[in-house]
């Protein structure tokens, strides 16, 4: 009985391991899904964000998808995040500063549109 609890709670934890880094597991799969180094290299890209979020995960699993790095604050848990994120407008979540464009929600033609500029 023990084991087959175990063995079920492992599983349970395998899928959500993936289902967190799915991103960056297809990137591994599927190299032209990336975006091109130059791109990446030139990428200031700043994610105001929350943990419960869905498009915020949205966003995430697209950023790891395309291999674009970014640096992520969460607006419930940092204070300064927050003030940076109210100075911003923020009105809703996610929002995004790529290169200085600021992005409201998911919108992955966006961030790709702003990453070329």
């Amino acid at each position: 009985m023990l084991q087959g609890v175990l063995k079920k709670f492992l599983l349970i934890l395998l899928v959500v391991v993936l289902y967190q880094n799915w991103g960056k597991i297809e990137r591994l799969f599927n190299p032209s899904a990336v975006v091109s180094e130059e791109i990446r290299n030139q990428a200031q890209v700043v994610l105001y964000a929350t943990d419960w979020c869905g498009y915020c995960k949205a966003t995430r699993r697209f950023l790891d998808q395309k291999g674009i790095p970014f640096k992520e604050f969460d607006i419930e848990k940092d204070a300064e995040a927050r003030k940076a994120y109210t100075a911003l407008g923020g009105a809703g979540i996610p929002i995004l500063d790529v290169n200085g464009t600021l992005i409201r929600t998911y919108d992955p033609d966006g961030i790709m549109a702003a990453l070329k500029r």
